[in-house]
């Protein structure tokens, strides 16, 4: 079982120290762009709905670059304090053009689980860790400024053999911006994917909202996912709200 003073502070540390890295731009060591959200929701809902927290969370998504490579670590926790995902990105824009774009990347990841053991009668509750390593593909065709479509390829890999050990995510996505006002904007995000988990497989949709106004670091956030057909255990319809804190940083190299 884990320690959870072992686990949350080396974390909090890390991710206090890209913060800190981002807003230091005096050395040719400087990222060329910062940017990322951080997201309080009534309903913490993963991107593989039985991974989903189904109480409040709060998201940290983050993104630290230079030109094609990013490193893109997202650190998630209950509001109770405990640990929910430790998902580290590293992606990289293998073609990048007008209209078409393609990105890489592979990530570690931890997922933590409540675990309880019944040890002389008495009931106790643990904190465990499922650890994954993972990889993804995603074509994207731009067809202007406010509406691009593309699919998405995700797959994934237990490193311990009492977990999930091969999961298959594919899904056809698309984004749409929309301009309710000359200040106000709503992203739309749909999408319709296939999921397989070792034997048993289901098909989904989703669709995320952002509403935003111009030059206000803060925006809402919705997220509706419903299952179609599955196999899978876990809830058939998730939604959740959030408020989000929007950071978009770059930097230019200094000599």
């Amino acid at each position: 079982m884990l320690s959870m003073k072992k686990v949350v502070l080396p974390f909090c540390i890390l991710l206090f120290a890209y913060v800190a890295s981002a807003q230091y731009i005096d050395t040719v060591q400087t990222p060329r762009f910062f940017r990322g959200q951080i997201t309080a929701t009534n309903n913490g809902i993963s991107l593989i709905p039985n991974f989903s927290l189904n109480r409040p969370a709060v998201m940290f998504d983050l993104s630290l670059g230079k030109g094609r490579l990013s490193f893109d670590p997202m650190i998630r926790f209950g509001l109770d304090g405990k640990p929910w995902t430790f998902v580290f990105w590293w992606r990289y824009k293998l073609i990048q053009q007008k209209k078409f774009t393609m990105g890489v990347g592979a990530h570690p990841s931890v997922v933590f689980r409540e675990v309880s053991v019944v040890d002389n009668g008495i009931t106790k509750n643990f904190m465990s860790a499922q650890r994954y390593f993972a990889w993804e593909v995603s074509p994207t065709y731009i067809f202007n400024r406010n509406i691009n479509f593309g699919l998405y390829y995700l797959g994934s890999h237990g490193l311990t053999k009492d977990i999930v050990q091969y999961t298959t995510f594919v899904a056809v996505r698309s984004s749409i911006n929309l301009s309710l006002s000359p200040k106000c904007i709503l992203n739309l995000y749909p999408q319709v994917y296939y999921l397989k988990m070792d034997d048993k497989d289901g098909m989904y949709y989703n669709i995320t909202a952002n509403l935003f106004k111009r030059n206000l670091p803060v925006s809402f956030n919705a997220v509706v996912s419903q299952a179609i057909q599955t196999e899978i255990i876990g809830k058939d319809f998730l939604w959740s709200i959030g408020l989000v804190y929007n950071i978009n940083k770059t930097y230019l190299k200094t000599k």
